[in-house]
């Protein structure tokens, strides 16, 4: 069984373990040729996406519930998100190491996010949506989150389509670690500031857009 410590040496090495499914006990060093990663401050919005956002309704809650956040992201057909890595999530949770942020519509759960945090680089893990653009406006509060705490690297592990269209790219493994090194040299602090409103992420989406 990992521990935090080793899970965390395993990310300063440019690897993340994942399960085959929720029921398979053992955990798999990824290393993938290309890495998926997002623009810190810089997560592309659609124009609807910004019309939704600012019809209101919508907030953000830093750490409200971590652990909901994770069941939720594994909450679905098929996970890579076994017992032993929730476990681990929370312990790393506790030590300041893990962060989440909950998106709520109108008070009710619309989407998360949640990753794992060393130096100035957020290992982004998983995000779910419960509404339509939950996930979406996840991402948008998290980039904005982590460049005003002083993160320089949105790590997504693996490029989706969603995660393109919204500004995601894919670098080969060796540029990749170059800027992993970079970024753990230098220190962040996910919860130096609080949240945006829904008003104000639309003003700084609109404002650099």
């Amino acid at each position: 069984m990992l521990s935090p410590a080793q899970l965390l040496t395993g990310y300063a090495r440019g690897v993340f373990p994942m399960a085959e499914s929720a029921d398979d006990d053992r955990l798999y060093w990824f290393d993938p040729q290309l890495r998926g990663v997002l623009p810190v401050g810089g997560v592309h919005a659609s124009r609807s996406l910004l019309r939704d956002l600012k019809k209101g309704g919508w907030s953000a809650h830093l750490d409200g519930d971590f652990s909901a956040v994770v069941a939720a992201c594994a909450d679905r057909g098929t996970t890579w998100i076994n017992g032993e890595l929730s476990a681990l999530y929370d312990q790393l949770h506790a030590s300041g190491h893990a962060h989440a942020i909950e998106v709520r519509y109108d008070g009710r759960f619309a989407g998360g996010i949640f990753g794992v945090t060393i130096g100035s680089a957020f290992f982004g893990e998983s995000m779910v949506s419960a509404r339509t653009n939950g996930s979406k406006l996840a991402l948008l509060w998290t980039s904005n989150h982590l460049a005003r705490c002083g993160f320089t690297l949105f790590d997504t592990q693996f490029l989706t389509p969603h995660l393109a269209r919204m500004g995601g790219i894919e670098v080969p493994r060796a540029i990749y670690r170059q800027n992993l090194s970079r970024a753990l040299r230098r220190k962040a602090d996910f919860t130096a500031h609080p949240l945006l409103s829904d008003v104000q992420l639309w003003q700084a989406m609109t404002h650099t857009s």
